[in-house]
Parts: structure tokens; sequence; C-alpha cells
């Protein structure tokens, strides 16, 4: 159990994060924390589900962003502010600046994708496109600070902003005083790090289990003593891929956490899936990520009071798609077979008489004849193909082998 509150010295308090809910209140949306029946099925365990998804940007960074806001004097809010971010704290700080009439900078890496400089600059601020990586856009957006006199909000490492997010705790356990655990995605850790700080002032017995994504272990390795470890790759918790932890942070994380795990990205993908299916809602990966950490681990949250934070939804729609239609794959409900045949007129209509006598619907269908190394006279078709469940698809392909023909299912890890 990690040590209580009361006993560290923090930057924060339990005072401050109830002054940061008084302060927020009415301008951000008091999410709903619901008891999910399907979920404690799947796990043996009593599931709250904490949607900050709900929020109107889409994810928890406005109780952070705004405090920090309101904390300000009329001086420093008359000169502006500024953030590099090209995800939710971007949306938060913009959203809310406009709002209060703040002048608002956003430095977003060159690269980043149209659409959210789009959302960023339709909340009012103005958008400057600098570097390659995140580094990059944040030097830039120092330097701007110090240029232009405007105050720098930090996506994470800042007390106020830590405060505001503890708010979330502070809903979770007047809706689920019951919960032993909260398991809370980390990426720079000013979510856990204001959640953890209440909880444990309200509740000290509670158990904290932070989740980053395996691909980005930056706080797992400081937690775990295991510094320097790599961070990169294409994370679809792009949310939490944060490649140094917090200085602020991470003291207390190591304080009031009692664990860090890391999610790989299947269990990330399949986390995604799992919300759409059993909650109706969706999540971005970073904001899965607590559900992710019970897929890796079932049985150590069997029999538990879990309350989970989904603390984002800000997903591309094509990305979402992909996942979804991914995890119907590895679920086997879909499939893409490679079916030899003979090249021939009615070769094709009497394999997908097959398909039709099984009920199995076909989505996509590659005719090849020319790029295979099958005899000239023969081809090779793949079919994408969906069923009920794995079983439907399992009698069509024993079918097509009594049938005398040689199939090969296309799968995916």
């Amino acid at each position: 159990m990690a040590t209580p509150a009361s006993s560290t010295n923090l930057p924060f308090g339990l005072a401050e994060i109830e002054a940061a809910a008084r302060r927020i209140d009415g301008a951000v949306v008091r999410t709903p924390t619901l008891y999910s029946r399907v979920l404690s099925e799947r796990f043996g365990a009593d599931i709250w589900v904490k949607f900050e998804n709900l929020q109107h940007t889409g994810a928890y960074k406005e109780r952070g962003a705004l405090n920090k806001l309101l904390l300000m004097d009329e001086a420093m809010r008359a000169r502006g502010v500024i953030a590099a971010s090209a995800g939710n704290h971007a949306q938060a700080l913009a959203y809310h600046a406009r709002r209060l009439g703040v002048p608002a900078v956003i430095v977003m890496p060159t690269p980043t994708p149209i659409v959210k400089v789009s959302q960023t600059e339709g909340h009012g601020a103005e958008v400057v496109l600098h570097g390659a990586v995140f580094e990059e856009a944040y030097a830039e957006a120092r330097r701007l600070a110090d240029e232009r006199g405007l105050t720098f909000v930090h996506p994470f490492d800042d007390p106020d902003v830590m405060a505001g997010q503890g708010t979330v705790a502070l809903e979770l356990l007047a809706d689920a005083p019951d919960v032993d655990v909260l398991i809370v995605p980390i990426g720079g850790g000013g979510l856990i790090s204001g959640i953890a700080v209440a909880a444990h002032a309200l509740k000290p017995e509670i158990g904290i289990v932070g989740v980053e994504a395996e691909l980005y272990p930056s706080m797992y390795g400081r937690f775990a003593g295991k510094p320097g470890l790599a961070c990169a790759g294409d994370t679809i918790a792009e949310g939490i891929a944060v490649k140094a932890p917090g200085e602020q942070t991470a003291p207390i994380i190591e304080a009031l956490v009692d664990d860090i795990v890391l999610a790989p990205e299947r269990d990330i993908e399949a986390a995604v899936a799992m919300l759409v299916a059993a909650e109706k809602t969706v999540a971005e990966g970073a904001g899965a990520a607590a559900l992710a950490a019970m897929l890796g681990a079932p049985e150590r949250y069997r029999g538990r009071r879990i309350g989970l934070v989904v603390s984002g939804g800000n997903i591309d729609t094509h990305l979402l798609a992909n996942v979804l239609l991914r995890d119907l794959a590895r679920s086997g409900r879909m499939t893409r077979l490679r079916i030899e045949l003979q090249d021939r007129p009615g070769a094709l209509v009497a394999v997908m008489k097959l398909f039709s006598a099984h009920q199995v619907n076909v989505v996509e269908v590659l005719h090849q004849r020319i790029f295979t190394s099958l005899p000239a006279k023969d081809a090779a078709i793949e079919v994408e193909c969906e069923a009920r469940d794995a079983h439907q698809i399992q009698r069509l392909v024993e079918t097509l082998g009594n049938e005398g023909y040689r199939v090969h299912p296309v799968t995916i890890e």
C-alpha cells in the first residue's frame, strides 16, 4: 500500500482539489460514474466506469486547464496563455480560454493532422505549427512564452492542473464510495497524481494502479527502477505516449500509487472495442488503457470493487473502424480465406454457393490470376467474410476442404 497523502510532502492536497471542484463547477461536465453489469460479469468483479469521454471537448483535460485559467490574475489573462499539444490539452485550453476571453496560442508539431488543427482553431486559439516532433513544438512554445509574455500552461507538470484533474476522484468516490481499487491511465502523470491525492485523503486504504502503453513505459521505468527504457512506436494510445515522466508528478506517483502496469497494443485495441460493445461508448486508446490493464491480468482484479477511469474519447473515426474490424477478426467472427481453384467458368459461383449454404456473409472478393505461384490454369481468390461466430466459419472451411478446395485462412495477431 502506498504512503497516505497526509504523511507526504505534496505540492497540493485535498483542500486545493475541493477548491478546484467549486471553481470549475458548472463549467465542466460532472460526468457519470456507472456500474457496469457486463464488465462486472466478464471479470468477476464489481466495476464502476467514470466516463470522462463525455466532457465537451472529449476528455478530462478541461478540469486542469480551467482550474489553471481561473487561478490567474487579470493581468496574466489579458496577456494570454500558451501550450504545446496536438491533442486533448490543446482542445481543453483553447475552449475554456475562449469562454473566459483569454487569448490562447497552441504550438503543434508540423505533422499534426489537419482535423486537429482545425478543431483547435475552431475554439478560437492561434495555432503555430513548428517542428517535426512534440519536443520541438514544446521548445518553441517555451520560447514564444518568453518572447510574448504569455503564461505557459503545462499539460501535467503543474500543481494547479493536477488539482483540477483530481476532481475526477471526488466525483467517482461520491458516486461509488465502496470501490477499493482505482485504475487510471498514465501519460505525464497529471491525472493519476490528482486522483491519488484526492482518493488517499478520502479513503487512505484505497489501491491505485496506473497504466501506461507498453511502447511508452517512461513512468513505469522510473517507478520500477529501470530508467532509460525505450519509448517509441506507433501506439493507438497516443494520449499517453509520453517519453519523459513529469518532474513534479513522478514523486507524487512514487508516494501514492501502488503499481504501474504496461498495456500491450492488442489489449488496448480490445479494450476500445469492448467499451463500444459493453458500454456503448467510444474511448480513445489512452481512454481505454484502464480496461486494457484488466484484460492483461484479470485474475488480479477478481472479486474486487474497481473504479475505471475512461479518460477520453477523441479517436479518429477511421482508426476506430479499423480497431473494431480487427477485433471481429481476432474473435473469429470475420476472416479472410485464400482459396485455390481452377480458372474456369462457374468456379467462383460454385464456391460462393458454399458460403451461402453456411450463411456466411461475403464482404469482399479478390480474384487473382497473375500474381500467384499456382499453375497457369489455376487461380486464387481471397474472400473477406463475416459470420455469427468462429464456429460458423470453421464449418465453412471444413466443407470447402471436403469439396476439394485448398483453403488458407489469413489471420492477424
